[in-house]
């Protein structure tokens, strides 16, 4: 049943979130709330900000439709860590554990913590998340042919459906409400990020085997003709197709939202996509010139479309706020022989920035950000800089639920596009490595280690002093002023000290 906002309880909404950090009362129509997360996608990618070679139809059509952000940021500039920060409204780097994660990792999230489900599930919604988890399983050594437990629905989710880690770490089975998807209790799985079981072939034993090259590590166990990180045995019948998976993911997704279309929900929809392997569908195999990377991106998209076209058959999109963005910037060489870099052509995935994924640079952490909400959010940008650790309190106050002491800001006036207040300053961090934003200025303290992640491609930022830019006038961090600037510098050094002293 369509469920329209009327005015005068659209006037209140927009009273009731006006102030940043402050609790509001419940509203008396609470809109469903859906976040779409992507998986490595940059912020040169869409259309909508200035992609040339690539076409994102449905992802403009929600950047456009919306409010976008130019300065949006993950909170790390990788996938586990942002991950974390975003259901926790919790700095990644004060959680030592918050880091890339094999497929058979222990939860990172403590049951007693709260997260975005829990604070919607007070108040009244159901919650369900859809796709790719990577937070961590179970509380020690996994045994996946039992009930496997805690996990997303420990942490407020009423519903989940998800892959435990990345499509390229095993095991490669979906998991539904803690259990394995299709398992065959005769064919038991076992998994191991140390060594192979005996007589399992691998991408360095049995390359005859493979349909997908690897390189860099990607070279355990062989499924669907992919090598993967880590190792598994069993559990035939209950292992994914990889080309199905983006259309397994929207049909679970467009479920929730049919099955839960009368009452208030909240969808976190974590796609895989551009993620590696990159495995599109045969049906999007050539749209792009891309390759494999473009080939699934323009998957993801059309995916969305779909989803979106749930929404509008359902009678939903006018009180649905919808939230679209990813998990870290871009990377094209990723651990698998798929041409992607070969025929990037004219294509920037980060656009403007320097950098990429894992990067310390901009491109690590700045990506696509958009809230999208019909009749509500007037179509503009924005250049308030905002992070995805604030949508936990921002949420909050549009429910009508307690602001909770984290590192999450209040900031839903500006996701509505009603304000203009904006972070004064936010930490970032890369493969735990940890930089501070304060409005146009970037501090890069000095770490060891390479200058250039050679595999990807990507500078990593690594130098043995600080490194100083002003992000308006040099967005492409061309021009390092640490010496042209010292009272400045150390004004950011110490600015930086102070925030990152619990850590």
């Amino acid at each position: 049943m369509k469920n329209t906002l009327l005015p005068s309880v659209l006037v209140s909404l927009l009273l009731l979130v006006g102030c940043a950090n402050q609790t509001s009362t419940p509203i008396s129509n609470s809109p469903n709330i859906v976040i779409i997360y992507m998986d490595d996608l940059g912020y040169g990618e869409l259309g909508a900000y200035g992609a040339t070679e690539l076409k994102t139809p449905n992802m403009d059509r929600l950047a456009n439709g919306g409010l976008r952000f130019t300065q949006g940021h993950a909170s790390s500039a990788t996938c586990t860590p942002s991950r974390f920060a975003l259901l926790t409204g919790m700095y990644p780097w004060k959680n030592k554990r918050a880091k890339v994660l094999p497929g058979s990792a222990s939860l990172i999230i403590d049951t007693t913590m709260v997260t975005i489900p829990k604070v919607l599930k007070s108040k009244g919604y159901t919650t369900g998340i859809v796709g790719k988890w990577h937070l961590g399983l179970g509380s020690g050594p996994i045994n996946w042919n039992e009930p496997i437990s805690p996990g997303p629905n420990e942490l407020g989710f009423d519903s989940s459906y998800i892959l435990a880690a990345t499509q390229d770490r095993v095991p490669t089975v979906y998991i539904e409400d803690g259990l394995v998807v299709g398992l065959d209790p005769l064919d038991p799985i076992e998994v191991n990020y140390k060594e192979n079981f005996d007589g399992e072939p691998t991408a360095l034993s049995n390359p005859e085997l493979l349909k997908l090259n690897w390189y860099d590590g990607h070279n355990n166990s062989i499924v669907n003709g992919i090598p993967r990180i880590g190792f598994m045995k069993g559990g035939e019948k209950a292992k994914w197709v990889d080309e199905d998976m983006a259309d397994h993911f929207l049909f679970k997704a467009q479920e929730f939202v049919k099955l839960n279309k009368e009452k208030p929900f909240f969808l976190y929809y974590a796609l895989q996509q551009p993620h590696v392997p990159r495995t599109p569908h045969p049906r999007f195999v050539g749209s792009t010139t891309m390759g494999a990377r473009g080939d699934v991106i323009v998957e993801a998209d059309w995916m969305i479309g779909e989803f979106l076209k749930t929404l509008e058959d359902e009678g939903l999109m006018e009180n649905t706020l919808i939230i679209f963005t990813s998990d870290n910037g871009p990377v094209v060489n990723d651990g698998y022989a798929d041409l992607s870099e070969e025929l990037l052509g004219d294509h920037k995935p980060a656009g403007v920035l320097r950098g990429g994924k894992y990067s310390m640079f901009e491109a690590g952490t700045r990506v696509p950000f958009v809230t999208y909400w019909k009749g509500v959010i007037s179509p503009g940008v924005s250049e308030a800089l905002i992070s995805q650790i604030d949508l936990l309190n921002s949420l909050a106050s549009l429910v009508g639920s307690e602001q909770t002491p984290t590192d999450s800001k209040n900031l839903m006036d500006t996701f509505l596009g009603k304000s203009d207040l904006e972070r004064e300053s936010i930490v970032l961090e890369a493969s735990t490595k940890t930089i501070l934003k304060k409005g146009d200025w970037v501090l890069i303290p000095p770490y060891k280690g390479p200058a250039f992640y050679k595999m990807v491609r990507i500078e990593s930022a690594n130098s043995d002093a600080y490194q100083l830019y002003n992000i308006k006038e040099d967005v492409g961090q061309k021009n390092d002023l640490s010496k042209q600037m010292p009272e400045k510098l150390q004004e950011m050094i110490e600015e930086y000290q102070s925030a990152v002293a619990t850590k």
